[in-house]
């Protein structure tokens, strides 16, 4: 009887660890599953995380990445379009030629940028609004809409600005590393340029042709990066730093004589129909330096007046540029 109790004794001490082994295996499924949930709720809240930008117009607080981005700046919208940001709404008026496809049905059409459509910009209800200089005076109705962000260029401290909205970008749509290889390559483009326009000679003139006029621009103005960044010389130091430029006659032109003239092509840009070349290349600007040396150089007029301080447009300004040279 004795050797029976144990022998029974043990037989249930057996079946009471092995039922103790299998709960504790039952736990471990468990614990693994709570460690993935918790994971899995930081992965959200990372999605959602605040992101807070200042600018000139103010502070902007978004909640995590936007999805349904509405933008008023070509430059932006070039450098979104360039990294393969999705856009829901942009104005659709004087859309460049290289943004076309932005000029579809399969976006949503606000406007221009100087009169944007509020009625239809709060029916999309976006997440986030990119403005610039032209809608500047507009910051406080766009803000009543959706986190609104300025991003126009500082033209005094043109590349800072620049690079500032670069990674402003980048940060907010998670392009920290592509962009980073972009600006090192434009980095690297301007610096062969500034190198070979600082040891040159010439003197450059930098002009705005719209309707038959004509305007100059010198250092630290809209357009004087060609001075202040790529490095050509101000054939005229005296130019008054301003957004529209100075009004100036073909006299001018050919008093100042520079070695190279820029001539920016507006009416070609806003889909006038005057002619800059026509109105540039009269009997005065001949006798230039410019023109016997075949260095008259004709800009785009939609990267550098509507698109400029995009990424794209960075890249073929550096091109038209380098042709001075």
């Amino acid at each position: 009887m004795k050797k029976l109790t144990v022998l029974f004794m043990a037989f249930a001490l057996m079946l009471v660890l092995a039922a103790c082994g299998s709960k504790d295996e039952d736990k471990k499924p468990e614990a693994n599953n709570a460690g993935s949930d918790k994971a899995s709720e930081s992965s959200e809240e990372a999605k959602t995380e605040e992101m807070t930008f200042k600018h000139e117009l103010g502070e902007t607080t978004l909640k995590g990445t936007p999805k349904k981005v509405v933008v008023f700046d070509f430059g932006v919208l070039d450098t979104l379009d360039e990294l393969g940001v999705e856009v829901a709404g942009v104005p659709q008026s004087n859309i460049p030629a290289y943004l076309e496809k932005y000029a579809s049905d399969d976006y949503t059409n606000l406007g221009s940028l100087k009169e944007p459509d509020f009625e239809a910009l709060h029916a999309l209800k976006p997440d986030v609004i990119f403005i610039s200089g032209r809608q500047a005076d507009l910051y406080d109705q766009f803000e009543e809409i959706a986190p609104t962000i300025y991003m126009g260029i500082d033209n005094a401290n043109y590349m800072d600005s620049f690079k500032k909205n670069m990674d402003t970008i980048a940060q907010i749509f998670d392009k920290e590393d592509e962009m980073k290889s972009e600006l090192a390559d434009v980095d690297k483009q301007i610096e062969d340029i500034n190198t070979k326009a600082s040891e040159s000679d010439s003197k450059a003139l930098i002009t705005l042709a719209s309707e038959g006029k004509v305007s100059a621009y010198g250092p630290s103005s809209r357009f004087g990066l060609i001075h202040d960044v790529f490095g050509f010389t101000p054939a005229d130091e005296g130019i008054e730093a301003s957004t529209h430029g100075q009004n100036i006659t073909f006299e001018y032109i050919l008093e100042t004589n520079p070695d190279i003239l820029f001539v920016i092509d507006r009416d070609a840009a806003v889909g006038k129909g005057a002619n800059a070349k026509k109105t540039i290349e009269n009997d005065l600007v001949k006798k230039t330096n410019a023109f016997k040396n075949d260095k008259i150089v004709y800009l785009n007029g939609e990267y550098w007046y509507l698109s400029g301080g995009g990424l794209k447009s960075m890249k073929e300004m550096i091109k038209e540029v380098e042709a001075g040279l």
